[in-house]
């Protein structure tokens, strides 16, 4: 729709970018009485957290892009009223492997007598168990005394230290490599690489990269709601950013889709963007701009020098089944398996090798990977038919490819790759995954698959990166301002994954470059 049409030419807010958090932002400032306008390259808003039907002719509304949610608070949804929920998944985890020549595996959840039999079943005994429970009762801790301070002003490195109260805890993730914690507490090389995971999701790193950006990424993953846990979205990734899209337009927000930002000229007080639609360029003042974008695209916007973009590293794969296949570890059933985080090729050394062959600019030989079926939790994704007739998604997520390794060629390198990463699935398979997939209304398999560069291209993320750069601790530093969302200009804040505590579907940097313009204004 035109933007102005029936509305102002100038506003208090303008938001550049229809995602989750630039939504967010804009329900926030228009229930505050501001006049709001979201300028949305795309025809939808949404941005990365939509649900669309991929496959042709199939009633299966998929999360394409992100799938899971742990980091959005629940302070969002209830300022906001949002008509949203999330399931929690009864298994945390599954993680095939051959012990002996015997195809077994580690189950986590269930309960705890279920997960304390599981370990002794891998590991032989009870002390792998304990030192997962003393682990996780730790960063548990760290979850409750950090989550809270993400929708707050930007505490000190020493406050948040002492809000922590916990210098072990510190040290382990904050001070020192993640791989030494890992190999100091535990012994097993599953268990070990389980742990490790969460510290490489979109994140291409060793267990002892000095930089510890792989330990900002474990933070993240493991405070989400002051439990670490990830959960489902009822009726997919596109409900959250529907459900924001009515707060925001039931305040009054104007949302404009089709409407591409291009410049925005500003002298700290007053701002003028220029958009273009299919139908030409326009411009509209602002007292505030919210750019929900990366910050390369923020300097583009501002004529100021972009960062270096700091590349993706995930395969993102969709997939249709008619049915689960069954394991090879008969002692677990598939639906169990597949309901929590089914982890491949991810031991602490397969993790170790897959980073050390991409570094060298190799796809890793046993590609690792995780696989989640949203269905099982929330069948509402699926048509009815669909779930009677037993049909099931399956969301896979590959480690350690970064970017670079596309570039020779993006289409061939994605194929083999998705031919490597499916063939270490069906090491642990009673039966091939593509005797179970679906087709579409072509009679095509029902698979898709997304590298960095299909996500950079499709989504405008820089280098495919997940997080738009590298996370950031969340405390302030030198430069990040109050709220994390600051830039050189004053009347621009940074309101994407950009932001300090940025990253993964949590409206937190919408929130905060929200109530940076609400504090300005006194509200």
């Amino acid at each position: 729709m035109p933007a102005h049409e029936g509305h102002h030419r100038s506003y208090d807010a303008v938001i550049v970018g229809g995602g989750h958090n630039g939504l967010v932002a804009a329900a926030y400032l228009a229930r505050a009485g501001r006049s709001v306008l979201v300028l949305e390259r795309l025809g939808n808003t949404g941005g990365a957290a939509v649900s669309t039907r991929p496959f042709a002719g199939v009633d299966a509304r998929l999360s394409r892009y992100s799938y899971l949610v742990s980091l959005l608070p629940k302070k969002i949804v209830r300022d906001l009223g949002l008509d949203f929920r999330v399931r929690t998944r009864n298994v945390s985890s599954y993680t095939p492997v051959d012990r002996d020549g015997r195809p077994t595996g580690l189950l986590v959840g269930g309960g705890e007598r279920r997960t304390r039999e599981a370990f002794a079943r891998l590991t032989g005994g009870e002390r792998e168990y304990q030192s997962w429970q003393r682990f996780y009762d730790m960063t548990g801790r760290v979850a409750q005394r950090i989550f809270p301070t993400l929708t707050e002003p930007l505490p000190t490195r020493d406050e948040l230290r002492l809000r922590v109260d916990d210098e072990e805890a510190w040290r382990v993730l904050f001070e020192e490599p993640i791989g030494a914690a890992v190999e100091d507490r535990f012994a097993d090389d599953l268990v070990r690489g389980v742990v490790l995971t969460d510290a490489l999701i979109g994140t291409f790193a060793d267990a002892h990269d000095p930089s510890l950006k792989q330990n900002r990424c474990f933070l993240y993953h493991v405070i989400g709601g002051g439990t670490g846990a990830w959960d489902v979205p009822v009726g997919g990734m596109g409900a959250l950013t529907d459900a924001l899209a009515t707060a925001a337009r039931d305040a009054g927000a104007v949302l404009a889709t089709g409407h591409e930002a291009v410049r925005i000229d500003t002298d700290g007080s007053a701002a003028e963007i220029t958009y273009r639609t299919a139908d030409g360029e326009g411009a509209v003042a602002a007292r505030h701009v919210l750019v929900n974008a990366s910050p390369q695209q923020l300097a583009v916007l501002t004529g100021d020098q972009p960062p270096t973009p700091t590349e993706g590293a995930q395969l993102k794969v969709n997939m249709l089944l008619k049915r689960l296949p069954r394991l090879r570890d008969s002692e677990v059933d598939p639906r169990e398996a597949f309901a929590g985080t089914f982890h491949i090729a991810e031991g602490y050394q397969e993790l170790a090798t897959a980073h050390a062959q991409a570094a060298a600019g190799r796809l890793p030989t046993a590609p690792p990977s995780e696989i989640y079926c949203h269905s099982l939790t929330d069948p509402s994704i699926l048509g009815p038919d669909l779930v009677e007739q037993g049909y099931q998604t399956l969301t896979l997520f590959g480690l350690h490819t970064p970017a670079r390794l596309f570039d020779r060629d993006n289409d061939a390198v994605r194929d083999e790759l998705l031919k490597s990463t499916l063939a270490q699935l069906d090491a642990h398979l009673a039966e091939p995954l593509a005797d179970c997939l679906a087709t579409d209304g072509d009679g095509r398999p029902c698979i898709e698959a997304k590298t960095p560069l299909d996500l950079e291209r499709d989504l405008r993320l820089p280098g495919g990166n997940i997080f738009h750069r590298e996370l950031s601790w969340p405390y302030a530093q030198e430069g990040t301002g109050r709220w994390g969302v600051e830039t050189r200009h004053a009347n621009v804040l940074l309101c994407g994954a950009g932001a300090v505590r940025g990253g993964g579907v949590s409206g937190v940097p919408g929130h905060n470059a929200a109530m940076a313009v609400l504090e300005e204004l006194g509200d």
